[in-house]
């Protein structure tokens, strides 16, 4: 049999979309609304804005904002009691991956208990969790619309992947407005992440029809309009563009999962504390060279979807164009294209690889890789590769 099964959330879309915070949250049964978010974002005003819609629907909340970039382990369980101590029954997040990941990792210990390294892997949850609403203020993770939480083991300097349907969250709220706030880089950098998503997902041995539709439309509203929402902050619609490509790359990764790029970026993030979508960047053309021998006519496709004329080459010269699309698009946007880390000593570069065949993004990845492949790919991207293919 050849069976598909396709997850995914109510999802509100638009422009002035925040303003159904409320509503949503209340038709979820929500009585206390337990709000997750970051300094950054309470900065930017939209934390106010979101519980002043709480507050026209008669609910009470308590907002707690104790969270880092790549969130730690010590921090969900912080999360958790003061969740706990709140009387809260439903949760908000107002933010990009970091407090979205973080509000489902409270949810999950609020009602299974335990620690949060316990629900590592596949289909580990076994009770309900309370209602969840995801505000997304980053055009990146996709984290609103899917299956995956990830969140640092602190000990192991690691990130831990925990998926499972129970974390798809129950609405995403998605308004491009909320884009207008993020600066130059972090849209550049989310965005990367996004495209990431879409192109790992597009050749995941768990691809499906249902992914591989989302996964290409992403590629080209990513192709298109990335450099434009990086060069101009107000330029809304390439805002909604880019938040359209986050939510169907979100969804295609949450079903379809993903490969080696986030095997790999999962141990080093942890590790290093670096920024997740500059490391995908940074990792997924070289990724993509090794993948290219198991799915080159995939990525013929992707080639076509960022515009590239393919007309005559073979599969394996249209492949190559559509890596040499990902490194100048990474380039004009002002990414670093190799990972200026010195801190990577070959000790630490073949235990990153052994940990990254671990991870359960790599069970997908279209090639087979041994921790030799893995710690070749790392040392590439540690030394760089000019741009420009």
């Amino acid at each position: 049999m050849n069976i598909s099964k396709f997850v995914a959330p109510e999802i509100i879309f638009g422009v002035g979309a925040l303003s159904q915070v409320g509503e949503s949250v209340l038709r979820l049964g929500a009585n206390k609304v337990f709000v997750v978010t970051d300094p950054g974002v309470l900065n930017c005003g939209w934390v106010e804005q979101s519980v002043s819609y709480l507050r026209e629907a008669g609910l009470e909340y308590h907002v707690w904002s104790n969270i880092t970039s790549n969130p730690k382990d010590r921090e969900v369980a912080e999360g958790v009691k003061e969740y706990t101590g709140s009387g809260c029954d439903a949760l908000l997040a107002v933010g990009g991956g970091s407090p979205i990941d973080v509000a489902k990792a409270i949810a999950i210990l609020a009602s299974n208990g335990g620690a949060i390294r316990d629900y590592e892997g596949v289909n580990r949850i076994r009770r309900p969790l309370p209602p969840m609403v995801m505000v997304p203020t980053t055009a990146g993770s996709g984290s609103e619309v899917s299956q995956f939480a990830i969140v640092v083991d602190k000990g192991r300097k690691v990130k831990m992947a925990i998926i499972s349907k129970s974390l798809v969250p129950d609405i995403a709220i998605i308004d491009p407005v909320l884009l207008q706030t993020k600066d130059s880089w972090l849209t550049a950098a989310t965005g990367m992440d996004a495209l990431s998503h879409a192109i790992e997902s597009f050749v995941s041995l768990a691809a499906t029809p249902l992914t591989d539709v989302q996964a290409i439309s992403a590629i080209r509203l990513i192709a298109s309009n990335l450099r434009e929402s990086v060069a101009c902050r107000t330029n809304l619609e390439a805002k909604t563009a880019m938040f359209m490509a986050s939510l169907q790359a979100g969804l295609a990764f949450s079903n379809g999962i993903l490969g080696a790029t986030h095997a790999m970026t999962h141990q080093i993030d942890g590790l290093l504390d670096l920024h997740h979508g500059e490391t995908n960047a940074v990792l997924l053309p070289h990724v993509m060279e090794f993948n290219m021998i198991a799915c080159a006519e995939k990525y013929r496709l992707v080639a076509e979807a960022f515009g590239e004329d393919t007309a005559g080459l073979s599969r394996w010269g249209a492949a190559e164009k559509a890596v040499g699309a990902v490194r100048r698009l990474a380039r004009d946007i002002g990414l670093r294209d190799r990972l200026s880390v010195p801190e990577l000593k070959e000790e630490l570069i073949l235990e990153l690889s052994a940990s990254a065949l671990k991870d359960a993004c790599i069970i997908t990845n279209p090639r087979d890789a041994g921790v030799q492949d893995i710690a070749g790919i790392y040392r590439v991207a540690i030394g760089g590769t000019p741009c420009g293919n």
